[in-house]
């Protein structure tokens, strides 16, 4: 039985990359944990719930760490709080852009993270990596599959900490953009990755 469940993104909103699938790629092939499961999550809000409950119903891991991509971050965010709303900026990958919509009819307002947040940011911040501690996951499609972990472990009494974190962009995605914002090197996303996973484990 898994342990630990790692879970990133396809690339979506015009981009050829995505940095939380390029940190799971990286972390499946160099550095994996012991009893690690990755997963790369299509953008596609009519799959996601299904795969997300799927994986966690038949891994039951200790933990579930998902990953995402937030344009205009300068830091690793470690997201507090899922609600359950719909709300995209943007279509996702299949076309769909539901509108204040809830992710669960009659499901509760949102959940807060069943992972240490305040330790998990320490934890970044002492390996000497920028982070910090945001409310809510927005309501795209990391919020969508941060609610639907959370509902699931607390319907079906999963013993699974969920926890979220927005990943800045990767240098190479603003490199042909006039006005670049800020971005982050992969490797040390993944270092901040690991100390998140270390923080994790100690409390």
């Amino acid at each position: 039985m898994a342990t630990l469940l790692i879970t990133g993104f396809e690339p979506f909103g015009g981009f050829a990359v995505n940095p939380s699938q390029e940190v799971v790629k990286r972390l499946s092939s160099n550095g994996k944990p012991a009893g690690a499961v990755t997963a790369i999550l299509p953008v596609d809000a009519a799959r996601v719930p299904g795969m997300i409950t799927d994986l966690l119903l038949d891994l039951q891991p200790d933990l579930c760490l998902m990953l995402g991509q937030a344009n205009g971050y300068a830091a690793l965010s470690v997201e507090r709080v899922a609600i359950n709303l719909c709300d995209f900026r943007i279509p996702d990958n299949a076309g769909m852009q539901p509108i204040d919509e809830p992710i669960v009819q009659d499901g509760p307002a949102a959940y807060f993270s069943t992972a240490p947040v305040r330790a998990v940011v320490d934890a970044i911040r002492t390996a000497g990596i920028p982070a910090n501690l945001s409310l809510s996951a927005g309501a795209y499609l990391c919020n969508m599959v941060y609610y639907m972990a959370l509902h699931v472990c607390a319907t079906r009494r999963l013993p699974t900490r969920c926890l979220f974190i927005h990943l800045p962009s990767l240098p190479a995605q603003s490199s042909a953009d006039p006005r670049p914002g800020p971005t982050m090197a992969l490797e040390t996303m993944c270092a901040g990755v690991h100390a998140a996973l270390d923080a994790c484990r100690s409390v």
